[in-house]
């Protein structure tokens, strides 16, 4: 559990049926209202999160990527090196 120094406050006002709602849902998992909250708010905000960026990055890997197939850059030195030397060692000749 954190320490009280490393926690901050959060209050809302919600509705009389979604308090019960809530404390229901929290007894019949044997858990406190507050720890309930806490979890489902965390996990709720977590997954947003990764919604977002998986979108996001999704779109952009996807620009990238048919982009460097339309136009592939030319091979540098380097891997222009790194391919002879692999060609030697999977193909000897």
């Amino acid at each position: 559990m954190p320490s009280v120094s490393s926690t901050a406050r959060l209050e809302a006002r919600i509705s009389k049926d979604l308090h019960a709602l809530l404390k229901r849902a929290a007894e019949i998992q044997g858990r406190t209202m507050t720890d309930f909250v806490v979890t489902a708010v965390a996990e709720a905000a977590q997954q947003a999160i990764e919604q977002a960026e998986v979108i996001r990055l999704s779109q952009a890997d996807s620009q990238r990527f048919a982009e460097a197939l339309l136009s592939p850059p030319p091979a540098s030195p380097a891997l222009e090196r790194a391919f002879e030397r692999h060609r030697q060692m999977v193909a000897p000749e």
